[in-house]
């Protein structure tokens, strides 16, 4: 009887944790925004779970991308996640993600260590210092390894995106792009541009992002409505996951908006479509 010492199939993560399985993963489950890269890379996963904002009960449209409603099972949110049915599941990989310093988000400490003793559990960094260029490489590694195929069409498209948006950013006048997370009728979250991967991508493809004041927040500035007007955006790019309050009309009327998934998939297709909204909206708010 042959002797197997070495592991069939292995992927070292973010956390330089040398993920093993005994043979090529098939039945995953990851986060859901994971999720919905990984069925653009033709990997459809079994599962899918949220983080403490989204709703334990259904998952959040806004992050659930290319994934089919109804084939892919939804296990929870946060501390909500229903462990024994993820396990029961059977899957054979688990995808979550890190913001840094290893800490897997989205499941609580307890029941992350828990799982990681039984099932193998790959964690991507999508964290501050990340660029979304490297976070969206890092996926696609993961994919490859899990045997899906090169994809010259979504990246020949994004490519062609990113110039898109770099032609219509450019211009002696560059329109002012505000990224906010409405938090209700009282106050507002400005996203900081460069603590968000995706934000910081779009500077760099030129995008006239508004630096909001310094202050509390890592990620955020939190403010009030009037604040927020003051800075007289062009164009405001505005939170549509379910966590987030509605805009309505508190930055005033004829506003332009343009809808922002600060947990986009990481996945040529999601970038290149947001890229090439930004880009009309960009070209629609020309002075």
């Amino acid at each position: 009887m042959a002797h197997h010492t070495s592991q069939d199939w292995e992927f070292t993560d973010d956390r330089d944790h040398l993920v093993r399985a005994p043979h090529r993963p098939a039945r995953l489950v990851a986060y859901l925004p994971t999720a919905a890269a990984l069925h653009d890379h033709g990997i459809r996963p079994v599962g899918a779970f949220g983080s403490a904002h989204d709703d334990p009960a259904a998952p959040d449209p806004a992050k659930s991308g290319s994934l089919p409603p109804d084939g892919v099972a939804y296990f929870g949110a946060g501390s909500a996640l229903d462990l024994e049915a993820l396990l029961a599941a059977g899957p054979d990989l688990v995808v979550a993600l890190t913001y840094g310093g290893g800490q897997v988000y989205g499941i609580d400490p307890e029941a992350a260590k828990h799982l990681e003793e039984r099932v193998p559990l790959a964690v991507l960094d999508v964290g501050r210092g990340r660029s979304l260029a490297g976070i969206r490489d890092r996926l696609t590694a993961l994919a490859r390894s899990l045997g899906a195929p090169e994809q010259p069409d979504a990246r020949a498209a994004l490519e062609a995106a990113e110039r898109r948006l770099r032609e219509a950013a450019a211009g002696a006048v560059r329109p002012r792009v505000l990224a906010l997370s409405p938090a209700g009728p009282d106050a507002v979250h400005l996203a900081r541009p460069y603590a968000w991967p995706d934000l910081a991508a779009l500077a760099g493809l030129g995008v006239g992002l508004v630096d909001p004041a310094a202050g509390q927040g890592a990620n955020w500035s939190t403010t009030g409505w009037a604040e927020a007007a003051a800075l007289e955006p062009d164009l405001v790019l505005t939170d549509i996951r379910c966590n987030a309050a509605r805009l309505g009309d508190a930055l005033g009327p004829g506003i332009r908006t343009l809808p922002w998934n600060p947990e986009l998939p990481p996945s040529a297709q999601e970038h290149a479509r947001f890229y090439t909204a930004l880009a009309d909206a960009l070209e629609d708010v020309r002075p």
